[in-house]
């Protein structure tokens, strides 16, 4: 009796054991990725400013096309505008990091799929060390520029693939993925100014972040636990595992979805046809069209007002209120994109309306400069942040979970897009604002 008891506990117990363990461990595994993925973006860029300035190059322009937001510089003595304007607008900062980005989501997802994973990580890996590389050792304007775009390049292919890759994987990792987007930002600025501000040159912080691409390197390749049908190495198109499998659907799904998704037929196997995937683009507007409305809103205000809200009687010089304005929208997209295992919205739109009342609010309030205090332009920036945040986890979250199985994974690919095509309308659509109101 004792033995049919002892070896009927051990089936109960280490198997159960066993999976939170790989719960835990894939969780970490994207959590890590999406910080080191969304990191070398931010803080390259950061970088790529004061590299410019060292290298004495002289030319205002190129310098400030290269200049991340976190590292603006309100104030400009020359210019009469009651809103202190800089020369140029921080708009041209966004389309510098976004376009790139943009390209490769629109175009990769119909042939990424030919590539395995393992050699995507290890080509966004590749990119973002020589990005910092070449912004730490560049010589020359075009260098630091180039730097650029291999970190938004590494960003925009690391993003859709991680985001497909996801659908290999228990649903949770979406939400270590958004988490760990979410504190790139803040984790990516905080680092690079306070190894700076310790008195390290900006060339040796750029040279010890590269423990960020190996960061990604061991998150991938040894934390992550892979389920057998992830193409890893090999282009495994002909059994398209992004299918039907029973493996994979009782994985994604949990047990309050179980109920929905014996609704769903048997799906066919094979690859998707490109008129297939153009119809599963149809399919996904109704979540890429709020996305973007969101990150329209967003970064209009982030890159095209933000600038423009300087109150000068506060304790705040313009350059530290911009820096706060950056600081507290990064927070706010880092707890809403963690808070994906508290609470779920599907009604995306209200999201969007949100954000899009916040911009007119604040367009309304630079031009006719309303707002009595710096603090209340916080708290409306932190809340622009959460909205933000929720508007992406909460998108893909959906995605994942009303997808068919055959079309996730490239679902999860194609609606990358959307924030990526709301940013950079929102660049083109900064300018002229900015030109207006700096010419008041």
């Amino acid at each position: 009796m004792e033995q049919t008891a002892s070896v009927n506990a051990d089936p109960v117990q280490r198997p159960d054991s066993a999976a939170r363990c790989t719960l835990w461990r894939n969780w970490a595994a994207f959590w890590l990725l999406g910080l080191c993925n969304n990191f070398a973006y931010v803080v390259m860029l950061s970088a790529a400013h004061d590299i410019l300035k060292k290298q004495e190059s002289g030319n205002a322009t190129a310098s400030s096309s290269v200049t991340l937001a976190v590292d603006f510089q309100g104030g400009n003595s020359s210019n009469s505008s009651r809103y202190d304007c800089n020369p140029v607008s921080t708009a041209a900062v966004l389309l510098a990091d976004i376009l790139p980005t943009l390209v490769i989501k629109l175009f990769a997802p119909f042939v990424i799929h030919k590539l395995p994973y393992g050699f995507r990580v290890l080509f966004c890996v590749f990119m973002a060390a020589t990005s910092f590389l070449l912004v730490s050792f560049s010589s020359a304007v075009w260098m630091s520029i180039l730097g650029v775009i291999f970190a938004s390049f590494s960003a925009g292919l690391g993003e859709l693939s991680f985001l497909s890759l996801s659908v290999f994987f228990s649903r949770g990792v979406l939400g270590g993925w958004g988490s760990g987007t979410g504190g790139a930002g803040v984790a990516g600025a905080l680092l690079y100014s306070g190894l700076t501000q310790a008195g390290l040159s900006p060339q040796v912080t750029l040279l010890i972040m590269l423990v960020v691409p190996l960061g990604m390197l061991i998150s991938y390749f040894f934390l992550l636990v892979p389920p057998p049908s992830l193409p890893q190495w090999t282009n495994r198109e002909a059994q398209y595992v992004a299918v039907g499998s029973e493996e994979r659907r009782r994985l994604m799904d949990g047990p309050e979805e179980d109920e929905h998704d014996k609704s769903r037929p048997e799906d066919t196997t094979g690859p998707l046809t490109f008129t297939e995937r153009l119809h599963i683009i149809k399919g996904l507007l109704k979540f890429v069209f709020p996305l973007g409305l969101v990150y329209f809103a967003e970064y209009f205000i982030n890159q095209g007002l933000m600038e423009l809200l300087y109150f000068p009687n506060f304790f705040l010089s313009h350059a530290e209120q911009y820096r706060w304005y950056q600081t507290l929208y990064q927070v706010g997209v880092l707890v809403s994109r963690s808070s994906l295992c508290c609470v779920k919205i599907r009604k995306l739109w209200t999201l969007s309306l949100l954000q899009v009342v916040n911009a007119v609010l604040l367009l309304f309030a630079v031009r006719y400069l309303f707002l009595p205090s710096a603090w209340l332009v916080f708290v409306i920036i932190l809340y622009e942040g959460l909205l933000g945040g929720a508007a992406y986890v909460n998108t893909f979250y959906f995605i994942s979970k009303e997808t068919e199985d055959r079309q996730r994974e490239f679902a999860m690919a194609a609606a990358s897009v959307g924030d990526s095509l709301g940013i950079a309308l929102a660049g083109l659509a900064a300018f002229p604002v900015h030109r207006y109101f700096c010419s008041l």
